[in-house]
């Protein structure tokens, strides 16, 4: 059984699952086709990813131009500061952003539509993260804005010291919001 858990950006959810604890430990269903198709996400998930971090690591803020991916998020060791932004340009919620924190401890899930860019914050040492897509990675249709664009309005100083971050190379040269609106497919 699911929680489904409408954010304030239209088709993005924060999905939380019934655990059941007992001595030995837990139990929960993390994906159900019939609960998630009940409520909208009928993706065809062909794709499992898995990546192990160091705390302070930042991946992100990536999207595919073709061969889009929605995503279905969570952590199963640590914890992470996880942000979704909204590409579309006709929609009401357009460039906003949503942040919640995925953990080991709350279990919850995002799920991240395709026309979405997303990005985590690793917030502990050994951070294990894991998300299914309804596509699998093109890397010639992939994008990337830069995680710190002063356009995105995010006050990253409540959350971190930036100068602990850890950045790919690749990530490093990711396009302004102003670069993007010139490509931007959706």
């Amino acid at each position: 059984m699911f929680h489904f858990i409408q954010t304030p950006l239209d088709w993005l959810m924060i999905i939380e699952a019934q655990v059941y604890w007992d001595e030995r430990g837990f139990f929960m269903e993390t994906y159900n086709k019939w609960d998630f198709d009940n409520v909208w996400i009928n993706c065809n998930f062909v794709q499992d990813n898995h990546s192990k971090s160091k705390a302070w690591v930042l991946r992100g803020l990536h999207f595919q131009t073709k061969n889009t991916q929605s995503k279905l998020v969570r952590v199963i060791a640590w914890s992470v500061y996880d942000v979704a932004l909204d590409l579309r340009k006709n929609s009401p919620t357009f460039w906003k952003w949503f942040w919640v924190v995925l953990n080991s401890e709350n279990k919850k899930q995002l799920f991240v539509p395709t026309w979405f860019a997303h990005w985590f914050l690793t917030l502990t040492d050994d951070t294990e993260f894991v998300y299914k897509c309804d596509n699998f990675y093109n890397p010639e249709s992939e994008g990337w804005i830069m995680w710190n664009d002063e356009e995105l309005n995010i006050n990253w100083k409540d959350f971190f010291d930036s100068e602990k971050i850890i950045i790919s190379e690749k990530d490093k040269k990711n396009m302004s919001l102003n670069d993007f609106r010139i490509i931007n497919p959706f």
